[in-house]
């Protein structure tokens, strides 16, 4: 008996029902918490400030501390810390992402804040994406080596190869797209499915939050935040850390429990970007398995991939 499952169509990701959603990511909270977070985790001796006595009331710079090393006044960076990045130059984003030693994530986090909170892009959106073209889907199909498979920035599948629909098929619920977000932190096999969960969870969450800075008026974005938020505290509690991830080769080594007697031990994943015209980018995806192939994981996934395929 073959069970159906729906890969995914490329269209926004469905409510859930009875989900809680929030109407648009608030780009000045955003900016705020992020700046706030970002300082709190930098030291004066990090920064080669001198500290006078050990009386800090803040866990790490101070806002005065940070306007000197970014080369502005304290009036100016209290107010980008209040949310209002209005006007903000290059050369001022520059100095805070070196003041605040952020990493080319967080630092294309900034810029992708200070653009959303620019007079432009404040109209709230549905996507509305297409399929993925025929030549893709071609390019996946010629990859039969490795898992691979398509997704957007919100971590919709749009589309896999064979060996990709069966190891994700775990990912799919009836009814809506696969959604890598909602199975990490929602489906109670996710922490089975993933060895080391936790770490899988933090860069879904930085991987989210580097989209909404991308994209803050992205409904379906926005709609699948706060489903998350409202079904998972794991997700609230990660969210509230403002970590950020670029869109790249996720660490290597990552080992997935997919079955009870043998586990697949994926030791690179390779992303790709693609992009359509003026659409958005979407993620092609390669997990690879280098060294001693083992028969038994392919025979076993390409049999499963029989019952995912639709």
């Amino acid at each position: 008996m073959r069970v159906p499952v729906d890969p995914g169509t490329g269209r926004a990701s469905q409510r859930h029902a009875g989900g809680r959603t929030l109407t648009s990511v608030d780009t000045r909270s955003e900016i705020r918490e992020f700046l706030t977070s970002r300082r709190a985790k930098i030291t004066p001796d990090q920064t080669g400030l001198p500290v006078y006595g050990d009386n800090r009331r803040v866990p790490g710079l101070r806002r005065e501390e940070v306007a000197l090393l970014a080369g502005v006044s304290v009036e100016y960076y209290t107010r980008l810390e209040r949310g209002n990045m209005k006007g903000a130059s290059e050369s001022v984003l520059e100095g805070l992402a070196r003041a605040l030693q952020l990493d080319d994530a967080e630092r294309a986090h900034l810029f992708d804040l200070a653009r959303a909170a620019g007079p432009t892009g404040r109209t709230r959106r549905r996507s509305a994406l297409k399929q993925v073209r025929p030549s893709v889907q071609r390019i996946l199909d010629a990859m039969t080596a490795a898992p691979a498979f398509v997704q957007n920035g919100r971590l919709d599948i749009l589309a896999a190869n064979q060996l990709g629909y069966a190891l994700y098929s775990p990912h799919v619920s009836p009814g809506r797209p696969a959604n890598g977000a909602r199975f990490v932190f929602l489906d109670p096999r996710a922490e089975r499915f993933y060895v080391d969960w936790d770490r899988v969870a933090n860069e879904v969450v930085a991987m989210l939050r580097s989209e909404a800075g991308r994209d803050p008026y992205d409904r379906a974005l926005s709609d699948l935040v706060g489903e998350l938020s409202t079904q998972s505290e794991a997700f609230r509690t990660k969210w509230a850390a403002h970590n950020v991830r670029i869109h790249d080769n996720l660490r290597g080594d990552g080992a997935l429990s997919r079955h009870r007697a043998d586990d697949v031990r994926l030791h690179r994943r390779t992303r790709l970007e693609v992009r359509a015209g003026a659409q958005p980018p979407r993620q092609l995806v390669s997990d690879e398995r280098p060294g001693r192939a083992s028969s038994r994981h392919r025979s076993s996934l390409t049999c499963g991939a029989e019952f995912a395929r639709v």
